[in-house]
Protein backbone atom coordinates (compact mmCIF):
# COMPACT_ATOMS: atom_id res chain seq x y z
CA UNK A 1 0.00 0.00 0.00
CA UNK A 2 1.32 3.48 -0.83
CA UNK A 3 2.12 5.99 1.89
CA UNK A 4 -0.76 8.15 0.74
CA UNK A 5 -3.23 5.26 1.13
CA UNK A 6 -1.84 4.18 4.51
CA UNK A 7 -2.42 7.49 6.26
CA UNK A 8 -6.26 7.31 6.56
CA UNK A 9 -5.98 3.75 7.92
CA UNK A 10 -3.47 4.95 10.52
CA UNK A 11 -5.75 7.77 11.59
CA UNK A 12 -8.67 5.34 11.78
CA UNK A 13 -6.72 3.04 14.06
CA UNK A 14 -5.54 5.96 16.19
CA UNK A 15 -9.10 7.25 16.44
CA UNK A 16 -10.37 3.84 17.56
CA UNK A 17 -7.66 3.63 20.22
CA UNK A 18 -8.49 7.16 21.35
CA UNK A 19 -12.17 6.33 21.66
CA UNK A 20 -11.38 3.17 23.61
CA UNK A 21 -9.13 5.09 26.01
CA UNK A 22 -11.74 7.81 26.41
CA UNK A 23 -14.42 5.20 27.04
CA UNK A 24 -12.24 3.48 29.65
CA UNK A 25 -11.60 6.81 31.32
CA UNK A 26 -15.33 7.54 31.49
CA UNK A 27 -16.01 4.06 32.87
CA UNK A 28 -13.40 4.55 35.61
CA UNK A 29 -14.70 8.01 36.52
CA UNK A 30 -18.42 7.18 36.22
CA UNK A 31 -19.10 3.43 36.18
CA UNK A 32 -22.80 4.35 36.42
CA UNK A 33 -22.62 5.25 32.71
CA UNK A 34 -21.94 1.61 31.85
CA UNK A 35 -24.88 0.39 33.93
CA UNK A 36 -27.19 3.05 32.48
CA UNK A 37 -26.09 2.08 28.96
CA UNK A 38 -26.96 -1.56 29.64
CA UNK A 39 -30.41 -0.61 30.92
CA UNK A 40 -30.90 1.57 27.85
CA UNK A 41 -29.98 -1.40 25.63
CA UNK A 42 -32.51 -3.61 27.43
CA UNK A 43 -35.22 -0.94 27.11
CA UNK A 44 -34.53 -0.76 23.40
CA UNK A 45 -34.84 -4.54 23.05
CA UNK A 46 -38.18 -4.43 24.89
CA UNK A 47 -39.41 -1.39 22.94
CA UNK A 48 -39.80 0.41 26.27
CA UNK A 49 -39.86 4.13 27.01
CA UNK A 50 -39.40 5.91 30.33
CA UNK A 51 -42.22 7.84 31.94
CA UNK A 52 -43.15 9.39 35.30
CA UNK A 53 -46.18 10.07 37.51
CA UNK A 54 -46.86 12.53 40.33
CA UNK A 55 -49.10 10.54 42.66
CA UNK A 56 -49.45 9.94 46.42
CA UNK A 57 -47.04 12.72 47.30
CA UNK A 58 -44.20 11.24 45.24
CA UNK A 59 -42.68 11.44 41.79
CA UNK A 60 -42.72 7.87 40.42
CA UNK A 61 -40.40 6.72 37.64
CA UNK A 62 -41.50 3.88 35.37
CA UNK A 63 -41.11 2.34 31.94
CA UNK A 64 -43.88 1.27 29.60
CA UNK A 65 -43.88 -0.95 26.54
CA UNK A 66 -46.31 -2.62 24.18
CA UNK A 67 -49.19 -1.46 21.99
CA UNK A 68 -51.66 1.17 23.15
CA UNK A 69 -55.01 -0.35 24.06
CA UNK A 70 -53.62 -3.84 24.67
CA UNK A 71 -54.37 -5.44 28.08
CA UNK A 72 -52.27 -3.69 30.73
CA UNK A 73 -49.96 -5.56 33.12
CA UNK A 74 -48.62 -3.56 36.08
CA UNK A 75 -45.33 -4.90 37.47
CA UNK A 76 -44.12 -4.19 41.02
CA UNK A 77 -40.54 -5.00 42.04
CA UNK A 78 -39.25 -6.45 45.29
CA UNK A 79 -36.88 -5.47 48.11
CA UNK A 80 -33.68 -3.85 46.77
CA UNK A 81 -35.19 -4.18 43.27
CA UNK A 82 -36.21 -1.69 40.60
CA UNK A 83 -38.27 -1.44 37.44
CA UNK A 84 -35.26 -2.68 35.45
CA UNK A 85 -35.70 -6.15 36.97
CA UNK A 86 -38.72 -6.53 34.65
CA UNK A 87 -37.02 -5.64 31.35
CA UNK A 88 -36.31 -9.26 30.27
CA UNK A 89 -39.97 -10.16 30.90
CA UNK A 90 -41.20 -7.00 29.18
CA UNK A 91 -39.28 -8.04 26.08
CA UNK A 92 -41.30 -11.29 26.01
CA UNK A 93 -44.67 -9.65 26.68
CA UNK A 94 -44.60 -6.33 24.85
CA UNK A 95 -45.68 -7.72 21.48
CA UNK A 96 -49.14 -8.60 22.82
CA UNK A 97 -49.60 -6.63 26.05
CA UNK A 98 -49.11 -3.17 27.46
CA UNK A 99 -46.55 -3.39 30.25
CA UNK A 100 -45.98 -0.78 32.95
CA UNK A 101 -43.17 -1.36 35.46
CA UNK A 102 -42.70 1.13 38.29
CA UNK A 103 -40.04 2.07 40.78
CA UNK A 104 -41.92 2.08 44.08
CA UNK A 105 -41.62 5.32 46.05
CA UNK A 106 -38.31 5.30 47.87
CA UNK A 107 -36.69 2.90 45.41
CA UNK A 108 -34.79 3.19 42.15
CA UNK A 109 -35.32 6.53 40.49
CA UNK A 110 -38.57 7.33 42.29
CA UNK A 111 -38.71 10.01 44.96
CA UNK A 112 -37.76 9.23 48.56
CA UNK A 113 -38.80 11.38 51.52
CA UNK A 114 -36.93 11.15 54.82
CA UNK A 115 -40.09 11.24 56.93
CA UNK A 116 -42.19 8.84 54.85
CA UNK A 117 -43.28 5.30 55.73
CA UNK A 118 -42.19 2.80 53.07
CA UNK A 119 -43.62 -0.28 54.75
CA UNK A 120 -45.96 -2.65 52.87
CA UNK A 121 -49.26 -1.15 54.08
CA UNK A 122 -48.26 2.41 53.18
CA UNK A 123 -46.94 1.29 49.79
CA UNK A 124 -50.15 -0.63 49.04
CA UNK A 125 -52.14 2.56 49.65
CA UNK A 126 -49.83 4.51 47.33
CA UNK A 127 -50.12 1.82 44.67
CA UNK A 128 -53.93 2.08 44.84
CA UNK A 129 -53.65 5.83 44.24
CA UNK A 130 -51.38 5.25 41.25
CA UNK A 131 -53.77 2.74 39.68
CA UNK A 132 -56.70 5.13 40.16
CA UNK A 133 -54.73 7.81 38.29
CA UNK A 134 -53.79 5.63 35.31
CA UNK A 135 -55.64 6.25 32.04
CA UNK A 136 -56.07 2.47 31.63
CA UNK A 137 -56.88 0.02 34.42
CA UNK A 138 -54.54 -2.97 34.70
CA UNK A 139 -55.96 -6.42 34.04
CA UNK A 140 -53.24 -8.00 36.17
CA UNK A 141 -51.05 -6.57 38.93
CA UNK A 142 -47.86 -8.60 39.39
CA UNK A 143 -45.79 -8.33 42.56
CA UNK A 144 -42.40 -9.90 43.19
CA UNK A 145 -41.12 -10.66 46.71
CA UNK A 146 -41.79 -7.48 48.77
CA UNK A 147 -43.82 -6.30 45.77
CA UNK A 148 -46.00 -9.41 46.14
CA UNK A 149 -46.62 -8.54 49.78
CA UNK A 150 -47.68 -5.04 48.67
CA UNK A 151 -49.87 -6.32 45.82
CA UNK A 152 -51.56 -8.82 48.15
CA UNK A 153 -52.43 -6.03 50.58
CA UNK A 154 -53.65 -3.97 47.64
CA UNK A 155 -56.03 -6.78 46.61
CA UNK A 156 -57.26 -7.15 50.18
CA UNK A 157 -57.81 -3.48 50.98
CA UNK A 158 -58.45 -1.97 47.54
CA UNK A 159 -60.10 -4.79 45.56
CA UNK A 160 -61.28 -2.53 42.74
CA UNK A 161 -57.65 -1.77 41.90
CA UNK A 162 -56.59 -5.38 41.26
CA UNK A 163 -59.01 -7.64 39.34
CA UNK A 164 -56.33 -10.34 39.04
CA UNK A 165 -53.00 -10.61 40.81
CA UNK A 166 -49.77 -12.57 40.51
CA UNK A 167 -47.76 -13.21 43.65
CA UNK A 168 -44.25 -14.14 42.51
CA UNK A 169 -41.87 -15.45 45.17
CA UNK A 170 -43.97 -13.32 47.50
CA UNK A 171 -43.22 -12.18 51.02
CA UNK A 172 -45.91 -11.57 53.63
CA UNK A 173 -46.52 -15.02 55.17
CA UNK A 174 -44.69 -17.34 57.52
CA UNK A 175 -42.86 -20.15 55.77
CA UNK A 176 -40.41 -22.92 56.54
CA UNK A 177 -37.49 -21.07 58.05
CA UNK A 178 -34.34 -20.98 55.92
CA UNK A 179 -31.00 -19.19 56.31
CA UNK A 180 -32.40 -15.99 54.82
CA UNK A 181 -35.40 -15.90 57.19
CA UNK A 182 -33.22 -16.69 60.21
CA UNK A 183 -30.90 -13.80 59.37
CA UNK A 184 -33.81 -11.37 58.91
CA UNK A 185 -35.40 -12.41 62.21
CA UNK A 186 -32.02 -11.86 63.88
CA UNK A 187 -31.99 -8.25 62.68
CA UNK A 188 -29.57 -8.72 59.78
CA UNK A 189 -29.89 -7.75 56.12
CA UNK A 190 -28.77 -10.80 54.10
CA UNK A 191 -29.08 -8.67 50.93
CA UNK A 192 -26.60 -6.07 52.16
CA UNK A 193 -24.17 -4.95 49.45
CA UNK A 194 -21.36 -2.57 50.38
CA UNK A 195 -18.47 -4.37 48.64
CA UNK A 196 -17.97 -6.39 45.48
CA UNK A 197 -17.63 -9.55 47.57
CA UNK A 198 -21.05 -8.87 49.10
CA UNK A 199 -22.48 -8.24 45.62
CA UNK A 200 -21.33 -11.67 44.46
CA UNK A 201 -22.75 -13.24 47.65
CA UNK A 202 -26.07 -11.46 47.03
CA UNK A 203 -26.23 -12.70 43.43
CA UNK A 204 -25.58 -16.21 44.71
CA UNK A 205 -28.57 -15.93 47.04
CA UNK A 206 -31.12 -14.63 44.52
CA UNK A 207 -30.02 -16.63 41.45
CA UNK A 208 -29.62 -20.39 41.16
CA UNK A 209 -27.11 -19.70 38.38
CA UNK A 210 -25.68 -16.24 39.10
CA UNK A 211 -25.14 -14.10 36.00
CA UNK A 212 -21.73 -12.69 35.15
CA UNK A 213 -21.67 -8.96 35.85
CA UNK A 214 -18.57 -7.30 34.38
CA UNK A 215 -16.60 -4.42 35.80
CA UNK A 216 -17.39 -1.50 35.91
CA UNK A 217 -21.09 -2.42 36.22
CA UNK A 218 -20.21 -4.21 39.48
CA UNK A 219 -18.73 -1.00 40.86
CA UNK A 220 -21.82 0.98 39.86
CA UNK A 221 -24.12 -1.53 41.54
CA UNK A 222 -22.03 -1.56 44.72
CA UNK A 223 -22.07 2.25 44.89
CA UNK A 224 -25.86 2.35 44.54
CA UNK A 225 -26.45 -0.32 47.15
CA UNK A 226 -23.91 1.15 49.58
CA UNK A 227 -25.69 4.51 49.41
CA UNK A 228 -29.01 2.76 50.15
CA UNK A 229 -27.78 0.56 53.01
CA UNK A 230 -29.48 2.47 55.85
CA UNK A 231 -32.73 2.80 53.88
CA UNK A 232 -32.73 -0.92 53.03
CA UNK A 233 -32.30 -1.83 56.70
CA UNK A 234 -35.18 0.43 57.72
CA UNK A 235 -37.53 -1.07 55.12
CA UNK A 236 -36.47 -4.64 55.93
CA UNK A 237 -37.23 -4.02 59.60
CA UNK A 238 -40.81 -3.21 58.53
CA UNK A 239 -41.47 -5.92 55.97
CA UNK A 240 -39.69 -8.71 57.83
CA UNK A 241 -40.11 -7.99 61.55
CA UNK A 242 -42.45 -5.04 62.06
CA UNK A 243 -46.18 -5.02 62.91
CA UNK A 244 -47.08 -5.19 59.20
CA UNK A 245 -44.76 -8.12 58.44
CA UNK A 246 -47.55 -10.72 58.38
CA UNK A 247 -50.59 -8.49 57.90
CA UNK A 248 -51.07 -10.09 54.49
CA UNK A 249 -51.26 -13.60 55.95
CA UNK A 250 -54.07 -12.45 58.23
CA UNK A 251 -55.96 -10.93 55.28
CA UNK A 252 -55.64 -13.67 52.66
CA UNK A 253 -59.31 -14.65 53.08
CA UNK A 254 -60.33 -11.10 52.08
CA UNK A 255 -58.77 -11.42 48.63
CA UNK A 256 -61.38 -12.21 46.00
CA UNK A 257 -59.14 -11.63 42.98
CA UNK A 258 -58.06 -14.78 41.09
CA UNK A 259 -54.42 -15.24 42.03
CA UNK A 260 -51.47 -16.89 40.31
CA UNK A 261 -48.75 -18.11 42.68
CA UNK A 262 -45.49 -18.33 40.76
CA UNK A 263 -42.35 -19.71 42.41
CA UNK A 264 -38.99 -21.20 41.55
CA UNK A 265 -38.41 -24.50 43.27
CA UNK A 266 -34.90 -23.48 44.39
CA UNK A 267 -35.79 -20.10 45.93
CA UNK A 268 -33.33 -19.46 48.78
CA UNK A 269 -35.11 -16.30 49.92
CA UNK A 270 -38.85 -17.00 50.16
CA UNK A 271 -39.00 -20.77 50.57
CA UNK A 272 -41.46 -22.57 48.29
CA UNK A 273 -43.42 -23.61 51.40
CA UNK A 274 -44.82 -20.05 51.36
CA UNK A 275 -46.82 -20.99 48.26
CA UNK A 276 -48.66 -23.61 50.35
CA UNK A 277 -49.55 -20.97 52.95
CA UNK A 278 -50.89 -18.64 50.26
CA UNK A 279 -52.87 -21.43 48.58
CA UNK A 280 -54.45 -22.47 51.88
CA UNK A 281 -55.61 -18.94 52.68
CA UNK A 282 -56.71 -17.63 49.27
CA UNK A 283 -60.19 -18.18 47.84
CA UNK A 284 -59.12 -18.62 44.20
CA UNK A 285 -55.53 -19.49 43.37
CA UNK A 286 -53.46 -21.62 41.07
CA UNK A 287 -49.77 -22.43 41.13
CA UNK A 288 -46.93 -22.51 38.63
CA UNK A 289 -43.66 -23.90 39.98
CA UNK A 290 -40.54 -23.49 37.82
CA UNK A 291 -37.35 -25.53 38.11
CA UNK A 292 -33.76 -24.45 37.69
CA UNK A 293 -34.14 -20.89 38.99
CA UNK A 294 -34.00 -19.05 42.30
CA UNK A 295 -35.64 -15.90 43.63
CA UNK A 296 -35.70 -13.95 40.35
CA UNK A 297 -37.81 -15.97 37.88
CA UNK A 298 -38.67 -12.95 35.70
CA UNK A 299 -34.96 -12.46 35.02
CA UNK A 300 -33.77 -16.07 35.03
CA UNK A 301 -36.66 -17.57 33.00
CA UNK A 302 -38.57 -14.68 31.37
CA UNK A 303 -40.02 -16.83 28.59
CA UNK A 304 -41.51 -19.38 31.00
CA UNK A 305 -42.89 -16.60 33.21
CA UNK A 306 -44.44 -14.89 30.17
CA UNK A 307 -46.13 -18.18 29.19
CA UNK A 308 -47.55 -18.55 32.69
CA UNK A 309 -48.94 -14.99 32.60
CA UNK A 310 -50.49 -15.56 29.17
CA UNK A 311 -52.16 -18.74 30.40
CA UNK A 312 -53.45 -16.89 33.47
CA UNK A 313 -54.93 -14.14 31.32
Amino acid sequence: MSGRGARPAWWLRAGAVGLAVAGLGAAVARPEYVLEAEFARQRWLAGATETSFDVAGHRWRAFEAGPDGAPLLLLVHGFTGSKENWLPLARELSRDYRVLAVDLPGWGESERRDEADYGPVAQAARLAELIAALPQAPQIVVGHSMGGQIVGLLASRHPQAAPRIVLMSSAGVRYQENAFASAVLAGENPFQVTTRAELHRYLGIVFADPPFVPWPATEALVRRRRADAAFEQRVLDGIGRGPDAFALEDELGNIAAPTLLLWCRDDQVIDISAADVFAAGLRDSRRVILSGCGHMPMMAQPRQVAEALRDFL
